[in-house]
């Protein structure tokens, strides 16, 4: 009589265990591999968000007057006025109370509204003395030449000193960027004042988020003011980081501001 075919105990504890190991090998290395691609996707958003951020703070930068480009003490933040227009101009106001001067006109019959700048190498463009370099805000319609620019309101101003190229610009109101914690934030219309950034807004609109994975006191800007023979340039620098890993990718560049005296 044959005996019939089968495992012993022995044998089916040894097949379980050996499939319990193969099963926590493949469980490794699947988590491990997701982990990974997790990683590496982390990577990739953290540094697409760093081109867009520095694209951004560079083009904004790009279309600020280059004598207006200033940053704070320790770098957290930098301000300058955007420019929304320029031209030259016939004459510049004078006598004793001038309200308005000539000006060529806008390209495409374009008009402009913010405070005219004239020269400013030299002077404080956020001092808003009379005469100075900066005027109250003004308007400049479109036409046929010239044009005439008027000080809103009625009022006055004189330019302390005049461009070699007879070169104006009409500027908006100051914008600011600065770091508070792991936040990047926008500041606009909180208007011109004597220190760096002061009297910001606190909320939205005039405070608008622009990143929110910096990496804390990461922030550094550096101003080279311009001079007759050279533009402007900014350097600034900034770490982003994930708020699970604390994994960080640094990012910096430094940017160009051409200026026309």
């Amino acid at each position: 009589m044959r005996r019939a075919a089968g495992f012993t105990l022995v044998e089916l504890i040894i097949v379980i265990v050996l499939l319990a190991i193969v099963a926590t090998i493949s469980v490794q290395f699947v988590a491990l591999s997701t982990r990974g691609a997790i990683d590496v996707s982390s990577r990739q958003q953290r540094a697409f968000s760093g081109v867009v951020i520095s694209e951004h703070i560079t083009r904004s930068l790009r279309a600020a007057l280059p004598t207006s480009i200033r940053a704070s003490a320790d770098g957290s933040c930098i301000e300058w006025m955007p420019i929304r227009a320029a031209s030259n101009y016939l004459d510049l106001p004078s006598g004793s109370s001038p309200s308005s001067f000539s000006a060529v006109p806008l390209a495409a019959g374009r008009a402009a509204s913010g405070r005219i700048v004239v020269y400013g190498y030299g002077s404080n463009v956020y001092n808003l003395s009379n005469p100075g370099p900066v005027s109250p805000p003004a308007s400049m319609p479109a036409g046929s030449p010239p044009v005439t620019v008027t000080f809103d309101g009625g009022a006055t101003h004189r330019f302390s000193a005049k461009s070699p190229e007879k070169r104006f610009y009409v500027v908006g109101e100051p914008v600011a960027l600065c770091q508070s914690g792991q936040w990047l934030y926008r500041y606009s219309n909180y208007g011109i004042n004597t220190a760096v950034a002061s009297g910001l807004p606190s909320t939205f609109p005039g405070r608008e988020v622009l990143a929110a994975t910096l990496e804390d006191d990461s922030l550094l800007f550096e101003v080279t003011p311009p001079t007759l023979q050279r533009g402007a340039v900014v350097s600034f620098s900034f770490v982003l980081e994930d708020d699970e890993t604390r994994e960080s990718t640094a990012i910096s560049q430094e940017v160009q501001i051409r200026n026309v005296p």
